[in-house]
Order: C-alpha cells, then sequence, then structure tokens
C-alpha cells in the first residue's frame, strides 16, 4: 500500500490520517499532572489534629444518675415522672446539681423529637449548673461494643 505525500489527487479524492494524534492528548495530561503536583501538598499539609476513635460503651447505669426521657410529643419524663414544666424542671435539676458528687444527666431522646425539644432539655442543665450531660442512643444494627 502507497501513501502519497503531496496534494490530492487530479480525481479529487483526499487522502485520509489513518493515526491518532496524541499531541492534545499528552497536554491535557501534563496540565492535569502539574494541577495535582502542586494540590497534593496544600491537602495533606493542615492544622495537625488527633481526631477522636469512635467507640461504643455500654451505659454505666449508676443510682445517682438522672435519666430524663424526650417523647416524641416533646414531653419531658425524669425516670418515669412527667415533669410539666420547663422552670419545674430547673427547680429540680438545680436541686440535684448542688449534690457532691454531682449527678450525670442521660437524656434519651425520641427519634421522632423535634430537635428543639431536646435543646430545652439541655439549656435546663445548663441553667440549673449540671456540668455532664449525655446522649443515649441505641447502636446501630451488628455493632460491636469494646
Amino acid at each position: 500500500m502507497a501513501m502519497q505525500v503531496g496534494p490530492a489527487d487530479s480525481d479529487g479524492e483526499e487522502q485520509f490520517n489513518n493515526t491518532i494524534n496524541t499531541t492534545p492528548l499528552v497536554d491535557v495530561m501534563l496540565v492535569l499532572l502539574i494541577i495535582f503536583l502542586i494540590t497534593i501538598p496544600v491537602v495533606t499539609h493542615t492544622i495537625k489534629l488527633e481526631l477522636p476513635k469512635e467507640r461504643n460503651l455500654p451505659t454505666q447505669t449508676k443510682p445517682e444518675n438522672i435519666v430524663l426521657a424526650v417523647n416524641r410529643d416533646g414531653e419531658v419524663y425524669w425516670g418515669m415522672e412527667r415533669i410539666p414544666d420547663h422552670e419545674a424542671l430547673v427547680a429540680r435539676l438545680k436541686v440535684e446539681s448542688v449534690k457532691e458528687p454531682q449527678p450525670e444527666v442521660h437524656i434519651r431522646g425520641d427519634l421522632e423529637v423535634r430537635y428543639e425539644s431536646v435543646g430545652r432539655v439541655v439549656v435546663a442543665c445548663q441553667r440549673a449548673g449540671i456540668y455532664k450531660v449525655g446522649f443515649i442512643t441505641e447502636p446501630p444494627a451488628g455493632a460491636v461494643t469494646r
């Protein structure tokens, strides 16, 4: 098979170039390589932090711990007793906050409860001077506790 390099045939037929021009591909790849070489050090040089490790600890229920439950309607329960309003909760928590050692408050919020209702319980704990407030959740299915 012969290939003519000169002008088109006198018949008007043009010769097709059967090779792929890889120059634009190489140019794009070199630009991408340079971009990656410049951005990788920026990504890896961030503020040095030690992030917390995930762990599921079983709840250590002590008799002095206070368990508050918030149902899906926003009603607050101290153990099994319903607390009528926010101010009654603060007053009762103030009585507990002066004990030595101060009890922990464990909040159990329903999955469907509005965040605002749980937030009010946290604010009540802050107003009463409670230092240790925790949230009780169910571990995901198949989770292993250590």
